[in-house]
């Protein structure tokens, strides 16, 4: 696997309105997250670093930012479900998004399509009919989805990160994704199974996508029942 396997393959440049925010979506509608039916062995989470608790409960401005593209891991038909874990194991995650569109006052997008998908701990997608951390739902009337993952792993010089892909009808869709504090990153990464490897360092700092977007795109993770949950507001130009 190359440095480059994650790159965009698509040089035309979408735009989104991204706006992150970790307490907007804290009470998300139970039927949304869905039972939890994956095997995949839990690993407790370490203490939240200093600096990843949301300094205020009011979400941000919409910030408009280039799409970074879905890569070349990326399957149209994955499972619907929210929890996508499977039989991989790694620190649980929940990802929480609301999709709204910016040009309608932030209005909620219901019945949208959201995709997500990731690697596993050792940094590796499902391929070649495998299935695990891939997952799609639909919004509901709040423009809502939770997904249950891990945290990913890394690969190449590519920061660690959730893919994730809005498909608002058939003819328009918008891709990128979502970062992790580093502080968090090395922490999880000292922990079994992240620890079969040597961590980098700096997992984030080396990829020029995290240079340019990192900041507008980084969700802030706090503690959740042995893991970590995050919320985060993409808002459709």
């Amino acid at each position: 696997m190359t440095a480059d396997a994650d790159r965009p393959q698509d040089p035309r440049r979408r735009r989104l309105l991204l706006a992150a925010t970790t307490t907007a979506l804290s009470a998300l509608a139970p039927a949304c997250a869905g039972p939890r039916t994956g095997t995949g062995g839990a690993v407790r989470a370490p203490a939240t670093p200093a600096g990843t608790r949301p300094a205020s409960a009011a979400a941000p401005a919409c910030v408009l930012t280039p799409e970074t593209g879905e890569g070349p891991y990326y399957a149209r038909n994955s499972r619907a479900r929210s929890d996508i874990v499977e039989d991989r194991r790694g620190v649980p995650l929940r990802v929480e998004l609301r999709i709204v569109r910016a040009s309608k006052g932030c209005a909620p997008m219901p019945r949208v399509a959201v995709d997500v998908w990731q690697a596993d701990a050792s940094g590796i997608y499902s391929r070649d009919g495998a299935t695990y951390l891939r997952g799609t739902q639909t919004t509901d009337a709040e423009g809502r989805v939770s997904f249950r993952t891990i945290v990913p792993g890394w690969y190449a010089d590519i920061a660690p990160h959730v893919h994730f892909k809005v498909r608002p009808d058939r003819h328009s869709e918008v891709a990128s994704q979502l970062f992790l504090p580093e502080e968090l990153l090395r922490q999880v990464y000292a922990g079994e199974p992240y620890s079969g490897r040597r961590a980098p360092a700096h997992p984030n700092t080396r990829d020029d996508r995290f240079a340019a977007h990192g900041p507008q795109m980084m969700l802030a993770p706090l503690e959740e029942a042995g893991g970590y949950r995050a919320s985060f507001v993409v808002g459709i130009a």
